[in-house]
């Protein structure tokens, strides 16, 4: 049996052996490959560090091979030097490439896994991956035979050569760097670079392992943070930390953890006229500061969704939160957390002291990201009774300004705001709280929590 919900908002994630094994793996392959077949067929898979990506490796290539599809190999790599395959020319064949599919688990526990995937350089996520997920289980009983057969292309010298002459002028900047691969395959590529840019560096769980004994691979979360922060109470200047596959980055100081949309204001100022994609959890600083000197646009959550606004909007840079950053200036607008360690050293190089910058921000009280557990068939009800419930002011909450709804609901009061949406991958509620004050962004979450709670009764 397959099951309906390894088909994700943007992605298909599942449990190994139980949700992708042999039979919904080799379907994967062959019914992505019918469609990647009609531009021409030809299909870059490459997979992170799980013990099991090369077995869904194999199984992903009987598919496509049966498809019609000639697949091309990049063996173990970071997911944006997967997608940078989209824009290279491998130097083995003579043809351009049509997809690429990276099988990762992410930052998820190491049981899972499952498949980020491009065709005609654009995201394949939503409806797409909808309309997929039930093409295949109508056809869950196809046998597809095996045929893993690949041809190995080398992406990552092609995207690391990339690296090294684009950021050539940072060759010998006198920083002392520290990372955290977290075990993931971050350091696939990212040490080769600072070695051949002669960069001073020190490199914490460096080699890929995909039970991730150090701690696990999502620097968003604090825990995980520990032994990078210990690192920089020594003599290091600036710490980044990756996740499992290498798309998101956490940016530390000695003083801060400097959070994806802090991040895209420091971006932006050494951009001329900039416009500037951020997700519903940014905070109402990164909107206010970045149209002082550009144009900053409010769009939904998640790393398709703004790879596809990016170039929608032909704009310079997209941020979320969580360090999922997507530049368009200077490179292809998808999120490479790789890359965005670069653009850092940059600002560093250019003389900026990020402390400082960000200590001349307008101060506010943002909450991290808190998580109300509920269900796949709850949570969707529950934003729309909360919509429905705020068409006329709560008499025990503060006064609403405006709501945003391009991506659950943004509760514009007076001195903050409130976000409550749904998870597109979890069966939980995303909340997140800011205000003028401590005092009012805590009033704010407990205001909006009891009107959560009353909607979830109400259903």
């Amino acid at each position: 049996m397959i099951k309906k919900s390894i088909f994700r908002e943007y992605d298909i994630r599942g449990i190994f052996d139980e949700e992708l094994n042999e039979q919904s793996v080799k379907l994967i392959g062959y019914f992505l490959g019918k469609k990647i077949a009609q531009l021409g067929g030809i299909v870059a898979i490459g997979y992170d560090a799980r013990t099991h990506s090369p077995t869904l490796r194999d199984y992903l290539a009987s598919g496509l091979n049966h498809s019609g599809c000639r697949v091309l190999d990049m063996g173990m790599v970071a997911t944006p030097i997967n997608y940078f395959a989209n824009y290279n020319q491998p130097a083995e064949i003579d043809k351009n490439i049509n997809a690429s599919i990276m099988i990762t688990g992410s930052h998820n526990p190491s049981q899972y896994n499952g498949f980020k995937i491009t065709i005609d350089k654009k995201p394949f996520f939503g409806e797409d991956i909808y309309a997929l997920g039930d093409e295949i289980i109508e056809n869950a009983d196809r046998e597809i035979p095996n045929d893993p057969h690949t041809t190995l292309i080398d992406t990552r010298a092609a995207y690391i050569e990339y690296m090294v002459e684009n950021f050539s002028h940072l060759k010998g900047l006198r920083k002392n760097i520290v990372i955290d691969c977290g075990n993931g395959v971050a350091g696939v590529a990212i040490t080769e670079i600072f070695d051949r840019l002669d960069l001073r560096y020190k490199a914490l769980f460096v080699n890929p392992d995909g039970t991730f004994p150090n701690h696990h691979p999502d620097p968003s979360e604090e825990e995980n943070l520990q032994d990078i922060k210990k690192e920089l109470e020594g003599d290091f200047d600036i710490g980044f930390a990756y996740d499992g596959d290498a798309d998101r980055i956490a940016v530390l100081t000695k003083e801060q953890n400097i959070k994806g949309d802090m991040l895209a204001i420091l971006f932006a100022k050494n951009m001329i006229n900039p416009t500037v994609i951020g997700e519903v959890k940014c905070s109402s600083v990164m909107y206010n500061e970045i149209d002082k000197i550009g144009k900053a646009i409010m769009y939904k959550t998640g790393h398709s969704n703004l790879k596809v606004k990016i170039k929608e909007e032909q704009a310079d840079l997209a941020a979320e939160v969580s360090g999922h950053i997507f530049f368009n200036d200077r490179y292809f607008g998808f999120d490479d957390a790789l890359y965005a360690t670069f653009r850092v050293l940059e600002l560093l190089d250019k003389g900026y002291d990020l402390d400082k910058e960000l200590a001349l921000l307008p101060k506010l009280y943002s909450s991290e990201e808190i998580k109300i557990k509920t269900t796949e068939e709850e949570k969707f009800k529950i934003i729309e009774k909360l919509k429905e419930m705020l068409k006329t002011q709560p008499e025990d909450i503060p006064q609403i300004r405006d709501i945003i709804d391009v991506d659950g609901l943004r509760i514009n009061f007076e001195d903050g705001w409130a976000l409550v949406r749904a998870s597109n991958t979890t069966p939980v509620l995303v909340t997140r709280f800011e205000a003028s004050t401590l005092d009012l962004a805590q009033r704010y979450e407990k205001d909006i929590n009891a009107l959560i709670l009353k909607a979830k009764e109400a259903l």
